[in-house]
C-alpha cells in the first residue's frame, strides 16, 4: 500500500496530460496564426511589387542608348542651358550590379550640342572617389548664377549628402560640404532649395538592412520627408510606404512626392516656414520612382517600374522592364497620365528617371544602360 502522500499525488501527474494537451493546441493556434499572418504580408508585398504586372511596348522613333553608360544612371537633372547631370553606378546590397567594382560618378551631357555625348565630370581633390555611391540628385542655381549640385550619396553604404560647386569653364566640381543628420537614416532623393537649403526622402526609417526590410514587409509606413538648413533640421512630412522621387514645382509652390510601393505621387504645399501639407495624392498603376519637371509647362515626367519584383530579383533572361509617364494639370480634378514610352526589358531595364529639355527625353536607370529620344 502506498503511503498517503504518494496517494495524494497521483490526481495531479494524471491531468498533466490534459495541461500539455492544451499548451500544444495554444502553440499550434499561435504558430497557425502566425503564419498566416506572413503569408498576408507576403502577399500584400508582391501585390505592392506589382509581382505578375507586365507591359506592352510604347515606342519612340528617334531615340538611342548612350554611349559610356552601362552600369546605371539613377537619376538626371537638366540646367536651363541644356546642360544634363547623371548620377551612375549606384550600388546597394542584395541590388543587382553591371559594374560592381567601379565606382559611381557624375556624367554630363550638353544637349544643345548636335550630338550630344557623355562626359565624365572631374571632382576637386580631397574627395573620396573610391567610395562615391552616388543616387538622387538635384542643382540650384543661386542669384549670382552659381551651379550647385547636390548629390545623395552612399558612401559603404552609409547616408550623406554632398554639396559641389559646378564649375563650367573646367568641366568640374568642387566639393563644398558633407551632410550628415540623424533626420536622414536612408536618404533616397533630394530637391534644393537653396546654396545649402533641400528637401530630401528617406524610403525607410530605419539604416540598417536588416530593419529595412522588416519595415517593408511589415507595411509600416514610417518612411518620410526632411528639410535640412543649415540652421533647422525637421520632419515636414511623413506616413509614406517608401518615400522615393521628390521634385519641386516651377513656382516653388508645391512639392511632389512618389511613393514607390504605394503607387502615388503625392503634392504637398510648400509654406514660408518650409513646413509641407498634403493637398492630393495621385493613384498609379506603377512603382513610381523619380520626378522630373518640364519648366515651361509644370509638366511632371516619371521613371517607372512596371514589376518591381523582377527589378530586385534579377534574371537576365526575364529582365525589369521599363515605363515613363507624363503627367498633365496634377492639380486639377483629372489630371491628364499619358505612358510616353514602355519597353518589356529588350531595350531598357528598369527606368527610374525621365528628364525633358527642348523636345529631348533622356531616360535613365536604375542599373542599367540610359536612353536619348528626340520628341
Amino acid at each position: 500500500m502506498a503511503p498517503p502522500t504518494e496517494l495524494l499525488a497521483r490526481p495531479e501527474r494524471g491531468s498533466a496530460p490534459g495541461s500539455r494537451a492544451m499548451g500544444r493546441l495554444v502553440a499550434v493556434g499561435l504558430l497557425g496564426i502566425a503564419l498566416a499572418l506572413l503569408g498576408e504580408r507576403l502577399l500584400a508585398l508582391r501585390n505592392r511589387l506589382k509581382a505578375s504586372r507586365e507591359v506592352e511596348s510604347v515606342d519612340l522613333p528617334h531615340c538611342h542608348l548612350i554611349k559610356g553608360i552601362e552600369a546605371g544612371s539613377e537619376d538626371i537633372d537638366i540646367l536651363p542651358n541644356g546642360l544634363a547631370f547623371f548620377s551612375v553606378g549606384l550600388k546597394f546590397p542584395g541590388l543587382h550590379s553591371f559594374a560592381p567594382d567601379k565606382p559611381g560618378g557624375i556624367l554630363m551631357m550638353d544637349l544643345k550640342e548636335e550630338k550630344p555625348r557623355a562626359r565624365e565630370l572631374r571632382i576637386s581633390r580631397g574627395f573620396d572617389l573610391a567610395s562615391f555611391n552616388p543616387h538622387g540628385i538635384s542643382t540650384f542655381i543661386d542669384n549670382d548664377d552659381t551651379v550647385y549640385l547636390f548629390v545623395v550619396n552612399h558612401p559603404e553604404f552609409k547616408n550623406t549628402v554632398e554639396i559641389f560647386k559646378f564649375e563650367e569653364a573646367e568641366n568640374s566640381l568642387l566639393h563644398l560640404k558633407t551632410v550628415k543628420h540623424e533626420l536622414l537614416p536612408s536618404v533616397n532623393d533630394i530637391t534644393a532649395v537653396g546654396p545649402a537649403h533641400f528637401y530630401a526622402t528617406n524610403d525607410h526609417y530605419f539604416s540598417d538592412p536588416f530593419l529595412k526590410y522588416l519595415e517593408t514587409y511589415l507595411n509600416l509606413h514610417w518612411a518620410n520627408v526632411v528639410y535640412y538648413s543649415p540652421n533647422e533640421v525637421k520632419v515636414v512630412a511623413e506616413g509614406f510606404d517608401s518615400a522615393n522621387g521628390i521634385n519641386i514645382s516651377p513656382d516653388d509652390k508645391y512639392i511632389y512626392v512618389a511613393d514607390i510601393l504605394a503607387h502615388e505621387i503625392h503634392v504637398l504645399e510648400k509654406h514660408t516656414n518650409m513646413n509641407l501639407t498634403q493637398l492630393k495624392v495621385l493613384e498609379l498603376d506603377t512603382l513610381v520612382d523619380n520626378l522630373s519637371i518640364d519648366p515651361s509647362s509644370g509638366d511632371i515626367w516619371v521613371g517607372c517600374h512596371p514589376n518591381g519584383q523582377k527589378l530586385f530579383v534579377y534574371d537576365p533572361n526575364n529582365p525589369p522592364s521599363s515605363e515613363v509617364l507624363r503627367i498633365q494639370n496634377i492639380l486639377s480634378e483629372k489630371p491628364t497620365v499619358t505612358t510616353v514610352y514602355a519597353n518589356n526589358g529588350s531595350v531598357l531595364q528598369g527606368s527610374s528617371v525621365a528628364s525633358v529639355y527642348d523636345g529631348k527625353l533622356l531616360i535613365g536607370t536604375l542599373y542599367h544602360r540610359a536612353l536619348y529620344c528626340e520628341l
